[in-house]
């Protein structure tokens, strides 16, 4: 992988990791038109991700620093107690399908595009069913509410099933947290905060493979790691901010559209290519 191929790849993680796009959907077909589709690229995806994941440490620092003096400082319950608590039971989800499905939802990865083609569109579909729901329920004045426990129980399973290419997870957590009736302002916020404990496990155990000799760095090249490291990180600092706006003034229908071509190409790309 040349240097100007991970910058792009960068750019794209960034950018699409907090837009509800996905970031797995959109590396999968930048790789597969830069011609540098492979499972070897999988460790390069993980570093992409641990990028974007310190960039929402970054944007959320205020956040994140609070959650953890309310945690650590004291034994008394407290709201950051139980906002760290809503956290680690929506990894519960997630956690499962990385120990019990990990090697099956590696097998869609770096395979063709039919399956990213599909599941953008099955996330265009949940966008815009999410806010032509939402939308209707601000007209009837239906209360909202900060995020329960069931709510982070629903939009767990909602992250876990996002791990296949192509299904948003911002998207699809950010949608199922506003069908579930959580507060605009806060689902962002906790579809960002949630994903921190999956990735970075996972960012772990990929490091583990690659201290005892499982994966080869070499054939990626530490010089295509670190740009596209810099660049998903840089990038995924403006995005983050500019998500976080964009789902208060709830625009998500935009997102669904863009979805929705994406998908249609990526399914034509498939077809025309003879993959699957």
């Amino acid at each position: 992988m040349s240097w100007w191929q991970a910058l792009i790849l960068g750019i794209v993680q960034g950018l699409t990791e907090f837009l509800p796009v996905s970031s797995s959907g959109h590396l999968e077909i930048g790789q597969a038109l830069l011609g540098t589709a492979g499972e070897e690229n999988l460790f390069f995806t993980v570093v992409l991700h641990v990028a974007t994941v310190l960039a929402t440490i970054v944007v959320l620092w205020n956040e994140v620093q609070q959650l953890f003096r309310g945690t650590f400082t004291t034994l008394q319950w407290n709201d950051e107690k139980r906002y760290v608590s809503l956290i680690l039971l929506s990894c519960v989800p997630v956690f499962i399908v990385g120990v019990f499905f990990k090697d099956q939802v590696e097998a869609y990865f770096g395979n063709g595009l039919l399956v990213v083609g599909i599941c953008l569109l099955v996330t265009a579909l949940l966008l815009w069913l999410s806010e032509f729901l939402t939308v209707r329920a601000a007209k009837r004045k239906i209360a909202t509410h900060d995020v329960r426990w069931q709510d982070a129980l629903i939009i767990g399973c909602a992250q876990a099933v996002a791990v296949l290419p192509g299904l948003s997870r911002s998207g699809s957590t950010i949608a199922t947290g506003l069908l579930c009736g959580v507060k605009k302002e806060k689902v962002a916020q906790f579809s960002f905060l949630m994903v921190l404990i999956p990735v970075l496990g996972d960012a772990l155990l990929e490091l583990l493979k690659v201290l005892t000799g499982k994966v080869e760095v070499p054939a990626i090249g530490w010089g295509a790691l670190t740009i596209g490291f810099v660049s998903a990180f840089v990038v995924g600092c403006l995005a983050c901010k500019f998500m976080l706006a964009i789902v208060r003034r709830q625009k998500l229908t935009y997102f669904a559209i863009y979805c929705l071509a994406v998908g249609v190409f990526a399914i034509v790309w498939s077809t025309l290519h003879g993959t699957v």
